[in-house]
């Protein structure tokens, strides 16, 4: 019998000292997962909470305008993506009331008569040459951080409240001409309106 070499001797007996890994804890392990679920839930309900409840707050607002029956021939469209809306100059005091909050797809379209607004999804609204007051390249709305000029801003009114909403097209190039045209007719409608008094 051929005799063990003198190394071999310790380790077969480190072997046999070593233990196999512990056992998972499971009912820990589950109860660990549940609670983050349940943390998760409980954040989720208070975000929601919190939207309803300054939806309640813009009570006061004004139902939105519905686009008239024969708008007019369109002067420019846009298709892109609606940001969302917030009072004039205050880029994250975010407007949720009437759907306006709800981030979506949108197709614009401007005539004589104002700026229809088509959201697949959403409420649509439409802003009558009226109640246009601005329009400018911006970086940011509601909470929205684009690259500088990145979103169209439409600054126009509602009831006795300025909103600003923001639009991005998904031609980033056309909206120069959106901000040129829209400032042409509120223009055009001030100095329409001047002469009439």
């Amino acid at each position: 019998m051929t005799p063990l070499h003198p190394l071999a001797s310790p380790l077969a007996q480190l072997a046999a000292e070593q233990k196999s890994a512990d056992v998972t804890d499971w009912p820990d392990r589950i109860g660990w997962i549940v609670g983050l679920l349940l943390f998760i839930a409980l954040v989720y309900w208070l975000m929601r909470q919190g939207w309803k409840w300054r939806g309640t707050l813009q009570g006061d607002l004004p139902p939105l305008p519905q686009s008239p029956e024969a708008p007019g021939a369109p002067r420019l469209t846009l298709s892109g993506r609606y940001h969302g809306s917030t009072t004039a100059g205050q880029w994250l005091d975010r407007i949720v009331a009437h759907g306006l909050g709800t981030r979506s797809r949108v197709e614009l379209t401007l005539t004589d008569a104002g700026l229809v607004v088509e959201r697949p999804g959403a409420s649509d609204f439409f802003v009558p040459v009226t109640a246009l007051c601005e329009a400018r390249l911006d970086k940011g709305i509601a909470g929205k951080v684009l690259t500088e000029g990145g979103l169209l801003i439409v600054t126009w009114a509602h009831g006795d409240k300025l909103i600003d909403s923001g639009f991005r097209s998904d031609h980033a190039a056309e909206q120069a001409a959106w901000v040129t045209a829209l400032n042409d007719m509120t223009d055009t409608h001030t100095t329409t309106e001047g002469t009439a008094r």
